[in-house]
């Protein structure tokens, strides 16, 4: 019943339209035989300009042919159902965005909680790395100073442990480091490392760590962004000095706080001053 309404009152509305259409059609005839006898006969508007009613008359065409577009094409196709139709596209592409929004929380909810697991079992997710006076950390790919305490000290905290790193920075190391489970991070799927294991994602690369009590993550900046948000300590060796980079370390915000520093400063070794501070969530 609802539908057999709907389409009696969608026909008695399109009555409607058609019968102004007509008599628009006779009233534009008319109208226009009108404008034409008053010119020729009666010289009616010729003071104003020679043949004014064919412009009149291509003005009213114009009108006429406006309305027969809105009562057979417009109001024809663009009617409560093509409005349904499009209404209904929208909602599906909205609906879309809710299930991709929904999986990408999941994720990070599964994320958040495999982290409070490691958590659980005294695993610390350690980032270590060295950055400038302005967070630089590289360019071209390479490290952009040599600090021989800082490379000692590298060694010493990450030996033995698994070491999570993106493509760059792994393809930045003459080979895998040796004494560590080398974890390399790519979008690549048909990458290959030799002596390391190739993973898609950082939640990957510490589902794979999870039985290392202190996996190191140790870059690139790309990569950093990503382990802030996991990280329970920081390893950082800040180098008092100004460097044109291509690569940074990010920023950190309050919730790091610092619970140990010890300057050094340059030698015959080391070219610049520099600190090791270690950092803990708050």
């Amino acid at each position: 019943m609802q539908n057999q309404h709907e389409q009696y009152e969608n026909a008695r509305k399109r009555t409607k339209q058609k019968k102004r259409l007509y008599f628009h059609f006779f009233l534009f005839i008319i109208g226009s035989v009108f404008l034409a006898i008053a010119n020729k006969f009666f010289g009616f508007g010729d003071q104003f300009i020679a043949d004014w009613y064919i412009i009149a008359i291509l003005i009213w065409s114009f009108l006429f042919i406006m309305h027969v577009v809105n009562v057979y094409i417009t109001n024809r196709f663009f009617n409560k159902e093509w409005e349904r139709i499009q209404t209904d596209k929208i909602l599906a592409k909205h609906d879309k965005k809710i299930v991709k929004l929904e999986k990408k929380v999941l994720k990070e909810e599964r994320f958040k909680e495999s982290t409070a697991s490691r958590q659980k079992k005294n695993q610390v997710i350690t980032i270590i790395a060295a950055a400038a006076k302005n967070n630089e950390i590289g360019k071209d790919n390479k490290l952009i100073w040599h600090l021989s305490n800082d490379l000692k000290r590298f060694k010493q905290l990450t030996s033995g442990h698994a070491i999570i790193m993106g493509r760059k920075t792994f393809e930045s190391f003459p080979k895998a480091l040796p004494n560590r489970t080398n974890v390399v991070i790519t979008r690549d799927l048909n990458y290959t490392a030799e002596n390391a294991v190739v993973v898609h994602s950082l939640q990957e690369a510490l589902e794979i760590t999870k039985e290392d009590n202190q996996p190191f993550i140790i870059g690139g900046g790309e990569i950093y962004k990503q382990a802030l948000s996991v990280a329970h300590k920081i390893e950082l060796t800040r180098v008092d000095h100004d460097f044109e980079a291509d690569t940074f370390f990010p920023e950190l915000n309050s919730s790091w706080k610092e619970i140990m520093r010890e300057d050094c400063f340059k030698d015959d070794k080391h070219d610049y001053n520099y600190s090791f501070i270690t950092y803990e969530r708050a």
